[in-house]
């Protein structure tokens, strides 16, 4: 058997985490899987995985090799690019992801550009309100929103969003418009629990962060839900602003608090390191990035006003 095959089922069956998830992901028999990493350690001469009742675990000597697997395939696959050159055709599949609201409203429209653009790709859009790991999940890309840990992940930055909170006209006319973070525990709340996952809402007061909290009176884990509830005038809800930009524009839905809402957070579209991108990948992030920052440019509201004493208190 292939030496490097081996080696990429050996990988595999470490980010799945089990022979049959790998052999589900390479699309092979599940005997098949199980010769190709007994091959590979009979050739190393050491266990590379405990099997236990549960669970399966990489052993001391498998973690050590997996670096350097990882290492060899890149160098292979880097090395192969180059042979075929920059101008290389896009093919083959590549699995994306987004949170839910993002990637159905701005990731999908462009997706689609992106396959009409592309024939000989095809593509798996996975929309998750979790973060993923891209290697361990077999990902190759992933649309992110909030500051990036450091890792050895590229990043190519899209534009930035805000958490707004926002009310219908109407029930502003109905019930007043709070001036104050503490009004907010007088106002009918409506939480998205993906924004308020503690039931609080977090401010500026001078340059510290702050929060209020309060009881909701409708809470659920559907960002359109929530902001359709607001626009009705059932109350007050939070939402990052590319979700509320047009409602703002036409009318439905205002802003409240905008001088003390917390500053803008990055949204970036980020994919493993190697040294020279697959064709496929490439394409994706060359087509993909300039039109989701162009959206979200046309999107973005009108900065914060500087914090007055009055409105931080």
């Amino acid at each position: 058997m292939d030496r490097f095959h081996e080696i990429e089922v050996f990988i595999a069956v470490n980010d799945a985490g089990s022979f049959s998830k790998a052999s589900q992901r390479l699309r092979m028999s599940p005997p098949a899987v199980t010769r190709a990493v007994s091959a590979l350690e009979d050739r190393l001469g050491a266990r590379l995985f405990q099997h236990t009742t549960r669970r399966l675990a990489i052993t001391d000597v498998g973690l050590r090799f997996l670096e350097s697997a990882r290492r060899v395939l890149d160098d292979l696959g880097a090395a192969e690019r180059e042979a075929l050159g920059a101008t290389a055709t896009a093919r083959g599949h590549l699995t994306v992801t987004a949170s839910v609201t993002l990637g159905r409203s701005l990731l999908a429209p462009v997706a689609c550009q992106f396959l009409s653009e592309y024939p000989e790709v095809t593509l798996s859009v996975l929309l998750l309100d979790r973060i993923t790991n891209l290697i361990e999940e077999g990902i190759d890309a992933a649309v992110r929103i909030g500051p990036l840990p450091d890792s050895t992940m590229v990043a190519r930055k899209l534009g930035s969003v805000r958490r707004l909170l926002v009310a219908s006209p109407d029930y502003l006319a109905r019930h007043g418009t709070p001036t104050v973070p503490s009004d907010l525990t007088r106002h009918a709340m409506i939480a998205f629990t993906g924004l308020m996952p503690n039931r609080e809402w977090r401010f500026l007061d001078g340059r510290s962060g702050k929060s209020v909290s309060f009881m909701p009176r409708f809470e659920i884990n559907d960002a359109v839900s929530a902001i359709a509830a607001a626009e009705a005038g059932e109350g007050i809800t939070v939402a990052l602003s590319y979700m509320v930009a047009e409602k703002i524009r036409q009318g439905s839905l205002a802003p409240i608090l905008q001088e003390v809402t917390p500053p803008p957070v990055p949204v970036h579209l980020v994919f493993p390191q190697t040294r020279i991108p697959a064709p496929k990948l490439r394409a994706f992030v060359d087509f993909v990035a300039p039109r989701m920052k162009r959206t979200l440019d046309n999107l973005e509201l009108p900065e914060n006003p500087e914090p007055s004493e009055h409105a931080a208190g």
